[in-house]
């Protein structure tokens, strides 16, 4: 199972009450953290979450309500006793941004390693989940992140039975290997079940609506979307700061057939983000307004 968190859900600048945009995956006792603006630490603490499991940062774009939490996160992990290395991933061109803003931390115990990412889609493996990069639109190179895990296929147990395998044997099959049993070889195939839907989270911030957006979030269990603007009177606004309103977020996750957008990242003038919920539902009905420290647990019996 993930557990999926909104650390922060606010853009541009933090409010009394919200914390800029960050989102925590949690995934056999390690942790993927999305984005780390102003405060991230002090909103990981109140959510009571374990800094020290992070593993990999995620950051979308080097502008400051996405990054400038960084020094001070790092440091608290270092406080907590960290020694294994921390890996920060970053769109292409912005790694020099990120070294400059690591320079306060001083001495770290643990070695962070940066790596740029290209500006087209790409996929690498972490904490044992798949990750594809979503290129964005906005006003420097800018990334979503697709988080996969995927899932074997449920073992059988009375197939094994009818073929008479040792219970011994049942995890090897489970994992894929084939075993000799009474002279006769057993494949995975005899055993396990069809083929499984992997579970599949997207997260995508500050960027105008794009078909690649669509390509790769398509059949995401959650898709965690940036709500900057809520009335649709706001388009022009959203436009020219390349972000996104209510019902384009809505939009997307209708045609890309997801089962759940959880709109973040509001306007500091979104104080009541609520009040426009209206414009997402009327296209996409499983919409929800996210929310500090909001959480979900998504399982396999989801799937």
């Amino acid at each position: 199972m993930i557990d999926v968190t909104l650390i922060g859900t606010g853009g541009m600048l933090p409010l009394p009450n919200r914390f800029l945009s960050s989102s925590l995956i949690e995934y056999s006792g390690k942790s993927i953290l999305i984005d780390c603006g102003e405060g991230t630490q002090v909103a990981l603490s109140k959510g009571r979450h374990h800094i020290i499991k992070i593993d990999l940062i995620l950051i979308t774009h080097s502008h400051a309500d996405h990054v400038t939490g960084l020094p001070g996160l790092l440091l608290s992990i270092g406080n907590a006793g960290r020694t294994e290395p921390i890996y920060i991933a970053v769109p292409k061109g912005q790694v020099k941004i990120i070294n400059s803003l690591l320079i306060v931390c001083g001495f770290l115990p643990f070695e962070v390693r940066i790596v740029e990412l290209p500006d087209k889609s790409y996929s690498f493996e972490k904490i044992g989940l798949n990750i594809t990069t979503i290129p964005l639109n906005h006003h420097i190179n800018c990334l979503g992140y697709s988080i996969e895990l995927n899932l074997k296929p449920r073992f059988l147990p009375e197939k094994a039975k009818k073929l008479n395998i040792p219970v011994k044997l049942w995890r090897l099959l489970h994992n894929g290997e084939s075993v000799e049993f009474e002279n006769n070889k057993v494949t995975p195939d005899m055993v396990l079940g069809e083929k499984r839907d992997p579970i599949k989270i997207s997260y995508v911030t500050d960027t105008r609506p794009t078909d690649k957006i669509n390509e790769i979030v398509k059949d995401s269990d959650l898709f965690i979307c940036e709500g900057m603007y809520g009335d649709d009177e706001n388009k022009e606004n959203a436009k020219s700061k390349k972000h996104m309103l209510f019902s384009e977020a809505a939009k997307i996750a209708k045609d890309s057939n997801v089962k759940e957008l959880w709109l973040t990242h509001y306007s500091p003038s979104l104080t009541n983000p609520g009040e426009y919920l209206n414009y997402a539902i009327k296209i996409f009905e499983n919409t929800v307004i996210g929310y500090d420290l909001m959480t979900k647990t998504i399982n396999s019996n989801d799937n």
